[in-house]
């Protein structure tokens, strides 16, 4: 029992490690008034710019400097008809959606003929996981052993930055002038222009940040999860992150335990395929999969309480004259 669970746990970081990258990032964003719904969409094109690089050129950072650049060059996008064009946050994080979703399929389609996937990624071209000190000395030791071998050892360099990536986020927001500012400009742009600092820099900063995590996001859903990239495989992860994000109030430490409850969820969705429970038998495939999906509902509906969000959050900034 104690070995499944933390088989399970384990699982339940590598799934949670994209929907995390996905949550700080909507969490610049919305933090600064920039409603974000376009966070599955980045993450597609991040996973596909990745994918095609990494087996172009099999060199891991080229790879994750195109995913994080396309994932920025989406952003601003939405940046530019939220910020500068003073559009619907909304029906642009939509577009954004649709955009990727279409582009990644027809590139693939055209340079790969294989409906849209790319080849299989060459082994330098992967994220593959490594193992910590003495992992291998304790990995024989009860209980200790295990929780150090196989739950904390093990994991590629994207899994120990995305919850690295937590407390540092708590800290630039909440401890920095320039995440005071970014949460100011969310609250109160007026106030922020009124003391003579530039409302539209301070969001494109933050949609700037948006960008680069979502192509972290990205780059590990088809570097690092899969071998390569397949259409729509960001299957509602955006979704789930924003979800998160929302569950957490905006707060990247409780995002980081959003994020674990998700992918503990989805990881005991897995571990349930094939099994017979008690007085239920077999459970359909399809209902393991949508189990996910259906408690983050759940969840949202029945124990999120009240979420606030920013008050300036979707509303573009006009300055007064």
């Amino acid at each position: 029992m104690f070995e499944a669970l933390i088989l399970v746990l384990d699982s339940t970081l590598r799934l949670a490690t994209p929907l995390l990258f996905a949550a700080l990032a909507g969490l610049y964003s919305e933090r600064a008034g920039v409603f974000d719904i376009g966070l599955e969409g980045k993450m597609l094109a991040a996973a596909f710019a990745g994918a095609v690089v990494s087996f172009w050129t099999g060199s891991i950072p080229a790879a994750l400097l195109a995913a994080v650049l396309t994932s920025v060059g989406f952003a601003l996008i939405h940046g530019f008809a939220c910020i500068t064009a003073r559009g619907n946050q909304i029906v642009s994080g939509v577009a954004i959606n649709f955009l990727a979703a279409g582009l990644t399929a027809v590139l693939g389609h055209a340079w790969f003929a294989q409906g849209g996937k790319t080849p299989s990624l060459p082994r330098e071209g992967r994220l593959l996981g490594m193992d910590l000190p003495l992992a291998e000395t304790l990995r024989d030791a009860p209980l200790l052993g295990q929780v150090w071998s196989v739950l904390i050892s093990g994991h590629n360099a994207l899994v120990y930055f995305a919850f690295a990536l937590a407390p540092i986020t708590w800290w630039v927001l909440w401890r920095t002038r320039f995440g005071l500012r970014l949460r100011a400009v969310g609250e109160n742009p007026a106030a922020v222009d009124t003391a003579g600092l530039s409302v539209p820099w301070l969001r494109y900063k933050a949609v700037i940040c948006c960008g680069v995590l979502c192509g972290f996001a990205g780059a590990y859903l088809s570097m690092a999860q899969s071998a390569g990239f397949i259409p729509n495989m960001s299957a509602g992860k955006g979704f789930i992150a924003l979800a998160a994000l929302i569950f957490a109030k905006w707060r990247p430490m409780q995002a980081m335990a959003a994020c674990l409850l998700f992918g503990f969820l989805d990881a005991g969705a897995i571990r349930l395929q094939g099994v017979d429970l008690p007085l239920i038998g077999g459970v359909p495939p399809q209902a393991v999969q949508a189990a996910p999906y259906v408690l983050t509902v759940v969840l949202l509906a029945g124990f999120i309480g009240k979420a606030i969000p920013p008050k300036a959050g979707g509303a573009p900034y006009v300055k007064e004259r």
